[in-house]
Parts: structure tokens; C-alpha cells; sequence
């Protein structure tokens, strides 16, 4: 049986924005590197949830897979109002310089009506992109 349950109808729905962040001050490579992730939780449904816990699925490069299962966000479990949004920062070590995350947030809306929200995958870097690279400059012959 799968641990997900998605929400019953549009009346229920969660959009969650993740932004993560590399944080080289507080790495030690090449043994550990730890990141933050900035995470904004919005009810964008029509009946008011509240967010009771939270499922992470941390794989680093090396394909290792931790889970983490808890309680609450940071120590709460907001009750969200249509329209409204709830902000956390958090944080994970991986082993590795890269990685990613997902998982979902298991929720209640006050007419009693329990569903899991996903949280889309996203990447941890800590190599920094940066911009993309300029062309060289061509030769213009007169």
C-alpha cells in the first residue's frame, strides 16, 4: 500500500516552494556538506488545513536514502487558511556535493479530511552554477 495519498478534490490543495541553499561555512568536505532549504507551504484550496507532519527522502550522489518522519514543522503545525502561507527554514548534511530531496506533508483540513501533500523533488548543489558561460569573441575580418 503506498504512503501516499493524494488530496481528494481542488478543495484541498497545497502548493509548497522549496529553494535550497549550500552552506560552505558550516561544510567540512569532502567528508560532510550540509545545506539549508527555505520551504513556503501556501493553501491555495478552499478549506481551511492544517499541516500535522512532515516525510523527507534525502538521497545523496551515492544513492544513500534517509528518511526523516516527524510531527510538525520546525515545532509547528499551522493551520493554513485558504490563501495563506506558512514559511520554515530547515537544514540536512549529505556526504556528498550533490543530492536531492522530496517528500510530503500529511495534512488535515477542518472538515476532518486527512491527505498527504507532495513536495516536488528538488537538487542539492554545492557547486555554484554560476552564469552561463560567455561566447568567445569572434574575429571580424575588414
Amino acid at each position: 500500500m503506498p504512503d501516499f495519498n493524494p488530496a481528494p478534490s481542488s478543495d484541498y490543495q497545497l502548493q509548497i516552494e522549496v529553494r535550497p541553499e549550500y552552506l560552505p561555512e558550516e561544510s567540512n568536505p569532502p567528508r560532510q556538506y550540509l545545506f539549508a532549504y527555505h520551504v513556503t507551504i501556501t493553501n491555495t484550496g478552499s478549506i481551511p488545513v492544517q499541516v500535522i507532519a512532515r516525510h523527507w527522502i534525502i538521497t545523496d550522489a551515492y544513492k544513500h536514502v534517509e528518511e526523516v518522519r516527524g510531527l510538525a514543522v520546525v515545532g509547528h503545525q499551522p493551520l493554513l487558511e485558504p490563501g495563506d502561507s506558512f514559511t520554515y527554514s530547515s537544514g540536512t548534511p549529505l556526504r556528498t556535493p550533490e543530492g536531492r530531496m522530496e517528500g510530503s506533508f500529511f495534512c488535515v483540513a477542518v472538515d476532518g479530511t486527512r491527505f498527504d501533500a507532495p513536495i516536488t523533488p528538488f537538487l542539492l548543489q554545492a557547486h555554484d552554477q554560476g552564469p552561463e558561460p560567455s561566447a568567445p569573441a569572434g574575429r571580424v575580418l575588414h
